[in-house]
Formats: structure tokens, C-alpha cells, sequence
């Protein structure tokens, strides 16, 4: 769908709905909830959206939910990419990778441009026998703990911490082994933490109070620059002769529009970009689905039906590259995962001109961002009237052409939209085709979803037991 720039009305701009109970300087503290701040926007939007303000300690934020409004700021022509101040926090680490680059950064470009190729289908057929065999390690982890109950997201994020790390870098850090894997590992994840916890507008609650924090971060820090670094200078010092991968890349090749080369410290950004953002939110979504999947069981042997006719026998699969996109059922499955809980909660969106929303009511200014808040427009009423439960037949075709116009960005919209999405959606089929063909399912009967916010969104104390299926 085509938009063409939207023109201020001369009509006088309506104020922007607000939460109730605001307080001077405190702002809307009251209806704020600290811990799991996007989940109740997205509640709150049921009554203040499809555009509406919150404002904490002085800082406003607008945040856009509805089909209409957020088709208006994915116009490429009129808005952009904001980084926002939620990814200005992981700038520490990953610097001006892709990820955390501002727009107008020249390394954002040049590096999309080399990296661009290593996540198209020529590249991903060569990181295929790396998914399969990773997965294929966790699966025997998983068949020696029978009976016992595993942290399904910490599992998942090892998983794909380790696939990232083998399939793009040729290394690995040991982060299916448990205890013994390098401390990169638990180090990205506290950064995960940090960055979130992080209390940008209260400089001086963080000198005070997070003293003890900040000192775990630049450790983490120096350890992270340091592990990467060593990397880098290792394949240097012996190039790869066999297959190219995505470290190889950043090495090897120019940007055909520049000529130019990544220099080593952007290299290091964009492998800790890739570390963090190509392994955290791939996680989630396979611990989301498994979630799904324990508690649907129906839904579950519908799948099991579709692995059974290509795989018959209980031994592990042979999972062709060509045979993931042909698993229908699982992919609405997954479809429908980051439907619920996108890879990320929302992403942020910057007037590029001065412009309006929702047909002239709400006037912007250029430079005024918003937050597209995903967890509230994947669940708009145009998705049907049981938008908040997990239907993966929505995504069949026929039901498709039935729904009223809607938005689905789980990775982002636009130029900046993630460039590892293929390589996401294959790791996570190849993972959820492997245990639901050898498992059985469990889940804790106890166990009602809690979903932790960072910068991702996480299934917080899910736990399964897995058991040799039964046929």
C-alpha cells in the first residue's frame, strides 16, 4: 500500500487523550506500571487509542496503536526510524550497529549494504546444517533430562546465542553446556537487564543508588569489547579457506555504494548487535510458541500430523533447507507467537516534516517521535473479536482475506526493519519442528503466563518437562 505525505489541516488539533490522575512534575505515575510498562499501555489503549499521551517526571511520550494511525507513521515518505531512548541505552555496547544506529550515521548504510547478502537465500543455505546440528545438541540435552523440569527461555536463549555465534561467526562459546560456557553468555544478558532498568531522566538515582550496577555493567562491558576483539584479531590472523560467513563478510567486503570497509570497532558493534538481538529475541519467540503449544495439544498434533507425514520414523529429522518453508502449520504457529508477543514490544517512529494522524485530529511537529506500541496493534479488533487468544488458523489464507485491514510488524517496518528476519524464522521453525517431532510436551499445571519486559518481552518462570513422544 502506497501513502503519500499528509498535510496539516487548518482545523485546530484536538489535545492528545491522557491517562487519568495526572500529577504536577510527577506526571502519570499513578496508572504507570514500572515493571511491566508496555502491557498496560497496551490495556490502556482499549480506552485512550488509537493515539494517546503519557508523561512521567516531565517527559512526554506519545504512543499510536491503531490500524490507521500506525499505517500513517510506517510511511516511509513522511516519518523514520527512531532509535529512541529505550535502544539509547545499548548503545554502550553495540555502539552504532545496526541496530542502535542513528540514520544518519554512515556505518548504518555500509554496513546494511555488506551484511545485507549474508541473510539472503544463498548465504542461509549454508548456515542450515549449523541450525540443524545445534538444534540437534540441545535436543539430546533436553532427551538426558527427562522428568525434569527446564527454564525454557534460558534454554531457548542459550540455543540461539550458540546458533548465531556457530552460523555467523564460526565459534563457539559453549552456551549449550551449561555452567562451563564462556561468561559472554550471562554477560549479554545483564546487559539485556541494565540497559532496561537504566534510569535515564533520574541521573543522579543512578550515581547513587545503582552503584553496584554500573560497575557489573562496565565489567560486562570490557568483557564483552574484549571476547569480541580477540575474535576479530583470531580470524585475521587465519582467514577462513572454506565456507564465507558473516564475520568473513564484514572482513572481507566493500559497500558497493562507498568502496569502503567496516573498521574494526564497527565490526565489533555489529557482532554484539547480532549476539544480542539475533539471539534474545529468537528465544523468546520458540519459549512464547512451546508455551502455546504445551497448553494447546490440539494445536499441537495438528503439527505433529504435518512432521509425521515427512518424517515418519522417531529418529531426528532430516530437515532439508527446503523443507522448513513448506511446514504450513508450523509457520502459522509461529506467525501467530509473534502476533501475541512480538520480537520486540513497539518500535519508535520520527516526523520527518510536519504532519498529522487519524484524518488531522492529532498535529506533529518534525523531529516528534512516537511509539508504535505492537503488543496493542496486533491485538486491534481488526484481527477479530478473539484477538487476545492464540488462534494460528487466523493466518490460514481464507481467514486472511476475511479480516478488516491491519498491522503485523513483528520485526520493525521500512528500511530498518531487522535483517536477520529470514534467519530468525528458520532457526525458530528448524528448533519448534525438532521437539515437537521427538517430544511430548508438559507444561506446569501451575504456571499461568507472566511475561517479563526488557527490551524484549519474555515468558518469565516457564518451565516444561519433556518426554520421548509416544506414537
Amino acid at each position: 500500500m502506497t501513502y503519500t505525505p499528509v498535510q496539516p489541516t487548518a482545523a485546530r488539533p484536538e489535545p492528545l487523550p491522557r491517562p487519568p490522575y495526572r500529577l504536577p512534575l510527577l506526571g502519570d505515575v499513578l496508572t504507570t506500571d514500572f515493571d511491566k510498562p508496555c502491557q498496560r499501555l497496551a490495556r490502556q489503549a482499549r480506552t485512550l487509542g488509537p493515539v494517546f499521551e503519557q508523561k512521567l517526571f516531565g517527559y512526554p511520550a506519545v504512543v499510536v496503536t491503531g490500524t490507521q494511525a500506525v499505517a500513517e507513521v510506517n510511511n516511509e515518505a513522511v516519518w523514520e526510524k527512531h532509535v529512541g531512548h529505550v535502544l539509547t541505552k545499548l548503545r554502550p555496547l553495540a555502539g552504532d550497529g545496526l541496530f542502535t544506529a542513528f540514520n544518519r550515521e554512515p556505518n548504518w548504510a555500509k554496513a546494511h549494504n555488506i551484511l545485507a547478502p549474508a541473510f539472503g537465500k544463498a548465504a542461509m543455505t549454508t548456515y542450515h546444517d549449523t541450525i540443524t546440528g545445534t538444534v540437534r545438541r540441545l535436543a539430546d540435552v533436553w532427551a538426558a533430562q527427562e522428568s525434569t523440569w527446564i527454564d525454557v527461555p534460558a534454554a531457548a536463549n542459550a540455543l540461539t546465542f550458540e546458533i548465531m555465534s556457530r552460523a555467523g561467526f564460526s565459534h563457539s562459546f559453549g552456551a549449550l553446556t551449561g555452567p562451563d560456557a564462556e561468561p559472554l553468555v550471562a554477560a549479554m544478558v545483564r546487559e539485556l537487564a541494565y540497559a532496561n532498568r537504566r534510569t535515564d531522566v533520574l541521573p543522579r538515582f543512578e550515581r547513587v543508588f545503582r552503584r553496584g550496577a554500573r560497575r557489573r555493567h562496565q565489567q560486562d562491558l570490557a568483557h564483552a569489547h574484549e571476547v569480541v576483539d580477540a575474535l576479530i584479531d583470531a580470524r585475521r590472523e587465519q582467514p577462513r579457506r572454506e565456507r564465507r560467513d558473516m564475520l568473513d563478510r564484514m572482513l572481507d567486503d566493500v559497500d558497493p555504494d562507498t568502496g569502503e570497509r567496516l573498521d574494526t570497532t564497527n565490526i565489533r558493534h555489529q557482532i554484539l548487535t547480532l549476539m544480542v538481538a539475533g539471539s534474545e529475541t529468537s528465544a523468546n519467540t520458540i519459549a512464547f510458541a512451546l508455551h502455546y503449544l504445551a497448553t494447546h495439544p490440539r494445536i499441537a498434533d495438528q503439527v505433529r500430523t504435518e512432521l509425521d507425514e515427512r518424517w515418519p520414523a522417531p529418529d531426528f529429522p532430516d530437515i532439508g533447507y527446503d523443507d522448513v518453508g513448506r511446514l504450513r502449520a508450523l509457520r502459522r504457529v509461529v506467525d501467530e507467537t509473534l502476533r501475541l508477543w512480538p520480537t520486540g514490544p513497539g518500535y519508535f517512529r520520527r516526523a520527518k516534516q510536519d504532519t498529522t494522524l487519524c484524518d488531522g485530529r492529532y498535529r506533529f511537529r518534525e523531529k516528534d517521535w512516537v511509539l508504535v506500541l505492537l503488543l496493542a496493534a496486533h491485538r486491534d479488533p481488526a484481527w477479530g473479536p478473539d484477538a487476545d487468544e492464540f488462534n494460528p488458523d487466523r493466518f490460514l489464507p481464507d481467514t486472511r482475506r476475511t479480516l478488516a485491514p491491519h498491522i503485523y510488524k513483528p520485526f520493525g517496518t521500512g528500511p530498518r526493519a531487522c535483517i536477520g528476519r529470514q534467519f530468525a524464522h528458520h532457526e525458530i521453525a528448524v528448533t519448534l519442528a525438532v521437539l515437537l517431532h521427538r517430544f511430548d510436551l508438559e507444561p506446569d499445571p501451575a504456571y499461568r503466563l507472566d511475561v517479563r519486559e526488557s527490551l524484549t518481552l519474555k515468558p518469565s518462570g516457564l518451565r516444561l518437562r519433556l518426554h520421548p513422544r509416544s506414537r
